[in-house]
């Protein structure tokens, strides 16, 4: 089917860093880092033997030359592989028929953000007869109800204050369309957000499917901090419930849910105000479907740009985890530690305490014995990796694991660092100092418009804000599984 807008067509190619080994029985894609490898059903040889190197091919011409699979798996198959970092995806696919969508906005005094974000459902990319747009208001006080009767929508007014789940209840109810797509009224979409999203539906194990949220705001120091640290925005790669991630979920200013599924779970949780985007995704795992995340179809957020606001939300947002995991109490909280990195990293802080240099010698055997083992493994499997890339990429994982480490201590001790100062100023020193690693690992990933200080100033605010709201909830429930994880020692198997 032709695009009239003339767009790039779903396409895929390997990543860079990624090497494809056809073999004598099962194909195998290695990634040189984070290195992993996965084996290929012979079943999928066709796919890679459609010259998927390094320009990207159009899915019409991998479906023409593994015309021995159906389209639809081998689209499954390939977005699988896009998601575990092996393939790199551009361009979506064209339905042959669009869904009805209905797109519901909850607001409350919102009069002056509403109207841009219905100015921007009027430029999407979607057939209008199959479009419907539902606006929920929420017994706002100023004048939003007549700035949204201003616009083609239909408007429910209520005469009560019932918070945003409710509303968004109410308009699904009311809603005749077969996908439900959720937008906050402090968000703007872009045009192709219906249109980028949507496909993701022809995988019947999708329940709900968000899509990228973007800083509307590119002002204040604060603004460029949203831009790559707000919680709303889960990043440039694709992500899936598929991937065992059992604490995924979507933000629900950008969230698309198929309507049936979301009338039968009964919709968003009307008793909780944060959080409940997280409960329904986990409610919809539970009965068996998929919640997938595309870094496409992109909406914009008029986030909080003044600091005393910022932190508030953010302290709320700490008080739902609690909460959420009593709630879901099958989702326990893991802490996953690799024996040999702790030991490593043991005899390396030994060696530096005591000033005795054999301890050091002994954590670099253990990296050389770690990676002998992993090496006799992937041999065992056939696996072309050579030892001195192994060997690096084992003494990259004790780093890693030393930095997931810092993040956790981070995310969530960092108050104990004050709280404690005047008892042992040391281990308020370690504390800050993991803070500190941490900071400076989040700004070389994100790499923020902003210069080191004041981003590791926001950091440490959010950083702050959001664990005195987990102690805080944690101290309300009695319950302190967020802060207290189950530890769990990594698979063996794993590189």
């Amino acid at each position: 089917m032709q695009d009239p807008l003339n767009r790039k067509p779903l396409a895929y190619r390997l990543r860079e860093s990624v090497q494809y080994h056809p073999g004598n029985g099962f194909p195998i894609l290695v990634q040189r880092f984070p290195l992993r490898f996965v084996a290929l059903h012979p079943f999928w040889r066709a796919v890679f033997d459609c010259d998927i190197d390094r320009n990207y091919i159009p899915f019409d011409e991998i479906r023409a030359g593994a015309n021995h699979v159906d389209p639809a798996k081998t689209e499954i198959f390939l977005n699988g592989l896009v998601r575990k970092g092996f393939l790199e995806q551009e361009g979506f696919p064209i339905l042959p028929d669009d869904p009805c969508v209905s797109i519901i906005i909850p607001v409350r005094n919102r009069a002056e953000t509403i109207t841009a974000c219905l100015q921007s459902m009027k430029r999407l990319d979607y057939p209008s007869e199959k479009l419907e747009v539902i606006v929920v208001d929420d017994a706002s006080d100023d004048h939003t109800t007549e700035v949204v009767s201003t616009f083609p929508v239909q408007l429910i007014s209520l005469k009560e204050h019932r918070q945003a789940s409710f509303c968004r209840n109410l308009g699904a109810r009311r809603a005749r369309g077969e996908i439900l797509a959720f937008l906050d009224s402090d968000c703007t979409a872009d045009p192709s957000w219906l249109k980028e999203l949507i496909p993701a539906f022809t995988d019947p194990s999708n329940g709900a499917v968000g899509g990228l949220v973007d800083s509307y705001f590119s002002q204040k120091g604060l603004d460029y901090y949203e831009k790559v640290k707000s919680s709303l925005n889960l990043g440039s790669w694709p992500k899936s419930s598929r991937e065992d991630k059992r604490f995924f979920y979507l933000p629900a200013c950008n969230l698309l849910v198929r309507r049936v599924l979301f009338l039968q779970l009964g919709g968003f949780n009307e008793h909780m105000v944060v959080g409940e985007d997280v409960d329904l995704c986990w409610r919809l795992q539970d009965q068996g479907h998929h919640v997938e995340y595309r870094p496409v179809g992109k909406v914009y957020h008029q986030h909080r740009n003044k600091v005393r606001e910022f932190c508030l939300r953010r302290f709320d947002y700490g008080t739902s985890e609690p909460f959420l995991q009593r709630s879901h109490s099958k989702r326990i909280k893991q802490f996953v530690i690799s024996p040999p990195a702790f030991i490593f990293w043991g005899l390396v802080f030994l060696s530096i305490a005591s000033g005795w240099i054999p301890p050091l010698g002994l954590g670099g055997g253990i990296v050389l014995v770690d990676s002998l083992m992993k090496f006799t493994r992937i041999r065992r499997k056939h696996v072309p990796i050579h030892f001195p890339r192994l060997l690096l990429s084992t003494f990259r994982s004790y780093f890693v694991f030393c930095y997931h480490v810092c993040t956790f201590v981070s995310r969530y001790y960092l108050l104990w660092a004050f709280l404690i100062f005047m008892l042992s100023p040391l281990v308020s020193a370690i504390l800050l100092g993991m803070h500190l690693l941490t900071g400076a690992g989040e700004y070389l990933i994100r790499k923020p418009r902003l210069n080191f200080p004041l981003f590791l100033f926001y950091f440490t605010l959010d950083q702050l804000s959001y664990q005195l709201g987990v102690w805080w909830g944690c101290l309300k429930e009695c319950f302190f599984r967020p802060v207290n994880p189950q530890i769990v020692k990594k698979s063996s198997g794993d590189l």
